[in-house]
């Protein structure tokens, strides 16, 4: 007998019926059925699930001859179920990929409970995903991973569909759960199987994407069918007069009723406007018969929830639609009301910074930001560092919100932005640092040096290289964008590459400063001992391979979704490598996991989501392996001379979509592949690490990484804080003669292609030598 069986009732959804089931058979997690009910469609989708039963053996189609409704047709495939757990699944809606992974797994963790909550995420024909307000409810933490209601009777707050918990057959067998005929058919069935089931678990993951259609859904149809929630209601409580010992449920349940009740009657589009006043009748009605006696055990709510409760205890009609209006233009007022005040806001800082303007200049101020004030990192973290180190009587500041603070080190200060402190240092500092533009609202005073770093070396188009791409444009308004460029008066450079591209896409006056990136610094000073610091504080062994999935953000596409079946290749691998999982920083968040990320705990065996880890340079330096595909982490990661994979199965779109400004796969750094397949043949094998690679990463070195010798951190200080002439500077250590961290894993330590000295031990390799050397040959551009 399968694991799951997945019932999928199918009425009239022949434009999504396709997305419905390539969901179900493209999970990594094969044990399943799909049994699927025909509920006597007039559309096309009877000869679609035919099309898919015939391709597959694991479908089973059920025609009916007649429509019975939604309830009864999952009750139909219920009969036909052989699983030891029930899915049931929207013919509309889609399963994440891994989700029934997931499951299955946190069904084996918490010994096979009756029931399992996970999570979902409401998605929109707009684009939106929206993850469900109450999956605070299934976090880790926020109760015993088994329990029963009784010992968590928050649960019977959650979102009350069908299709976001699993059930063991054997239960809904033992209880006689079933469906009941009409809308809101969920009612009768969610309530029962909660209060019944013996054991409860939860798994904090989006397993399911709910669809919210434009028009066609049962919750935007006008009709008087909405009536049918009174007949659900009966029979709830119904269930709970058999049931004497569930007795301790019907407060809680009778808040639940009058809530539904109020948002039906709320709804601009379920009642036909004649109904309305019949509909609230109906529920003044329902609340006085099954009203709850006194002493009986109600959950807290807030006054406002209080309020309109008894607006439909009451039948006040009248009242709670001048309640409802009152609360539609109140909103309206609010709005306006933050709208003024953030106006006010900003006129007074405004203000602020222009008599800020009018005080000297700060010669010892430095403020400092990096990726939008997403916390200390990149190159403006790295020359901060280096600042306090070679420069102490320079105060620096670091621009980011509350939620950022525990990425500074204890000694930088911090400024929150948009803040009187922080429009007061912008407009006094005599140094400004970061990776992208400042607030455009700033106007740079003469004596202020303005030094853009960037943060990392084009392979896509970028600034005015973007006119003839709108998909990566994204609506850029180029002429601020030069506002911005102009302002800047330093450029650093990683390589003559982006040299030559950041002078054509963003053509301003400023001094190109070619000292390479100072966040690549830590590759060539890290020692052994710090390799396997940080590789114990993420739980990855010294013996294991570790490789590194950092794929960039794609233009064309919303959100993240891996293009790797990670699941199935962590598995394929097997227990020689585990996989560290780092999304875009567009979808990864220091101060948080990926969007839709499962915690730590639900992830397979060998996957360890590295999304919210504060430090790229230091996922990398724990890595002994990177996987990527466009991103400008390769140019980085190249400085380890350790194995480099290209993973490219959209390399065409992305180059159209984007513009690229070469053929990555024609000088990679390393093997390209394009599918799970052979990505996992190829580590398996060894042969990311083949002799052939190193000449690779070699000429990779050479092109892009000639100035990235552990010392550029310290050639931006000296010349820009410290004003020494570029000639006085240390001259680059050609790539050849680099020692770069050694990797943790004994099978890649020989990938660097110079070895450290042997006298060096793991705890005391020295950084390169800080004494001036020669100047070079082409000397650099000074400011």
């Amino acid at each position: 007998m399968p694991r799951f069986s997945v019932i999928v009732p199918v009425h009239r959804v022949q434009a999504y019926l396709h997305e419905c089931l390539d969901s179900v058979l493209a999970q990594s997690f094969t044990d399943f059925e799909v049994i699927a009910v025909d509920d006597h469609s007039p559309d096309a989708s009877g000869a679609i699930l035919d099309a898919y039963a015939a391709a597959d053996p694991r479908i089973t189609v059920v025609h009916l001859e007649r429509n019975i409704g939604l309830g009864p047709a999952r009750n139909t495939g219920t009969a036909r179920a052989r699983g030891d757990y029930l899915l049931f699944l929207d013919s509309d809606d889609t399963l994440v990929p891994g989700a029934l992974r997931a499951i299955a797994d946190r069904l084996e963790h918490t010994g096979d409970p009756d029931l399992l909550l996970f999570g979902h995420a409401r998605t929109y024909w707009d684009g939106r995903v929206v993850r469900d307000e109450y999956h605070g409810l299934l976090a880790p933490g926020s109760g015993p991973e088994v329990c029963t209601l009784a010992e968590r009777p928050e649960l019977l707050r959650a979102s009350a569909f069908p299709w976001n918990k699993t059930y063991r057959r054997d239960f809904v067998r033992r209880e006689r759960l079933t469906f009941p005929p009409g809308w809101y058919e969920d009612t009768p069935w969610t309530f029962p199987a909660l209060m019944t089931a013996r054991s409860l678990a939860t798994l904090d993951r989006v397993c399911v994407h709910y669809r919210q259609r434009r028009a066609g859904s049962i919750l935007s149809t006008t009709s008087r069918r909405h009536f049918d929630v009174f007949a659900q209601y009966d029979r709830l409580f119904g269930f709970l007069d058999a049931r004497p010992e569930l007795e301790r449920w019907r407060g809680a349940l009778y808040g639940r009723m009058t809530d539904h009740f109020a948002v039906i009657h709320a709804s601009a589009v379920r009642l036909p406007p004649t109904a309305r006043a019949v509909f609230f009748r109906r529920a003044r009605a329902h609340c006085r018969r099954y009203r709850t006696p006194a002493g009986a055990l109600t959950p807290r709510a807030s006054a406002r929830l209080r309020l309109r409760r008894a607006l439909v205890r009451l039948g006040a009609h009248r009242v709670f639609r001048a309640f409802a209006r009152a609360g539609a233009v109140h909103r309206p007022l609010l709005v306006r009301l933050r709208t003024a005040r953030r106006r006010a806001r900003t006129a007074v800082l405004r203000l602020h910074h222009g008599l800020q303007r009018l005080r000297p200049l700060d010669a010892r101020l430095a403020v400092f930001s990096a990726y939008w004030n997403r916390g200390y990192s990149c190159n403006p973290a790295a020359i901060e560092a280096k600042v306090r180190e070679l420069a102490p009587h320079i105060r620096t500041v670091w621009v980011c919100p509350e939620r950022y603070a525990h990425t500074l080190p204890p000694e930088v200060r911090r400024l929150e932005p948009g803040s009187a402190g922080h429009w007061g240092a912008l407009a006094r500092a005599r140094f400004l640092v970061s990776n992208v533009n400042l607030p455009h609202g700033h106007r740079k005073r003469p004596g202020q040096t303005l030094l853009q770093t960037h943060h990392g070396t084009p392979l896509k188009h970028m600034g005015l290289d973007l006119r003839t791409y709108p998909a990566g444009a994204d609506g850029m308004d180029f002429r601020r964008l030069l506002e911005h460029t102009d302002r800047w008066d330093l450029s650093l450079s990683a390589n003559p590459h982006s040299t030559l591209v950041w002078e054509r896409a963003y053509p301003s006056p400023y001094t190109t400063l070619e000292f390479g990136y100072p966040r690549n610094d830590v590759f060539q000073h890290a020692t052994a001992a710090d390799v396997l610091r940080i590789r114990a504080a993420l739980g990855v062994p010294e013996t294991v391979t570790a490789v590194l999935y950092a794929p960039t953000h794609r233009d064309y596409r919303r959100g993240w979704l891996p293009d790797l079946d990670l699941a199935r290749l962590a598995r394929d691998l097997g227990p020689g490598f585990v996989l560290l999982v780092r999304p875009h920083y567009f979808h990864a968040d220091p101060a948080g996991p990926a969007a839709g990320s499962p915690p730590a705990e639900e992830l397979p065996e060998g996957l360890l989501d590295v999304s919210a880890h504060p430090s790229v340079e230091e996922l990398c330096l724990a890595a002994d392996v990177l996987v990527t595909d466009y991103s400008s982490l390769m140019f980085d990661y190249a400085n380890l001379d350790r194995p480099l994979v290209l993973h490219v199965p959209d390399w065409e779109a992305y180059r159209a979509a984007r513009g690229t400004y070469f053929d990555i796969t024609a000088a990679p750094p390393g093997p390209v592949v394009r599918t799970t397949d052979e990505l996992t043949e190829l580590l398996a094998s060894g042969a990311h690490a083949a002799p052939h690679t190193r000449e690779l990463r070699a000429a990779f070195r050479e092109r892009f990484c000639p100035w990235d010798d552990g010392r550029a951190a310290e050639r931006v200080v000296r010349h820009v804080f410290l004003g020494e002439p570029v000639s006085a500077l240390p001259t680059p250590v050609p790539p050849t003669e680099r020692h770069p961290a050694p990797a943790a894993c004994p099978a890649h330590r020989h990938g660097a292609t110079a070895q450290p000295p042997a006298e060096e031990s793991a705890g005391t390799r020295q950084p390169p030598p800080a004494e001036p050397q020669p100047p070079s040959a082409a000397p650099v551009p000074t400011s």
